[in-house]
C-alpha cells in the first residue's frame, strides 16, 4: 500500500513538459524542461523522472518562476507560478516527447 502511494506521489510531482523554442534547442543537448510542484526538491524530481520515463538523470537545475500579473479589463489577477526543472540525461538515454507519426 505504501509503495502505491509513493509511486502516485512521484507521478503527481511532474506536471507537464515545457515546450518552447528555447527548450526544443535544449533537447538537442539531451536536456529536457518540466514544470514541477513548487515544494519538490532535486532528489524528488530525479526519482520521479527516472521512474516515469525509465531513464538515468545526470544533472538537475531548478528555478522558481516569478508570478506575473495579468489584466483583463478592470480586473487584475495573477498567473499561477511553478517551479521549472531542467533535467540533463546521460548520453545514452532520451525521452520521446514528440511521437513519430
Amino acid at each position: 500500500m505504501a509503495k502505491i502511494k509513493l509511486e502516485r506521489n512521484l507521478i503527481d510531482l511532474v506536471k507537464y513538459p515545457i515546450i518552447t523554442d528555447k527548450t526544443t534547442k535544449l533537447i538537442e543537448d539531451n536536456q529536457y524542461c518540466f514544470a514541477v510542484d513548487n515544494k519538490a526538491n532535486k532528489l524528488d524530481i530525479k526519482k520521479a523522472i527516472e521512474y516515469i520515463f525509465n531513464v538515468r538523470v545526470q544533472e538537475i537545475n531548478t528555478l522558481n518562476r516569478m508570478q506575473k500579473k495579468r489584466r483583463l479589463g478592470q480586473f487584475i489577477g495573477k498567473k499561477t507560478n511553478y517551479k521549472k526543472a531542467i533535467v540533463k540525461l546521460h548520453k545514452d538515454d532520451n525521452i520521446k516527447l514528440f511521437p513519430d507519426n
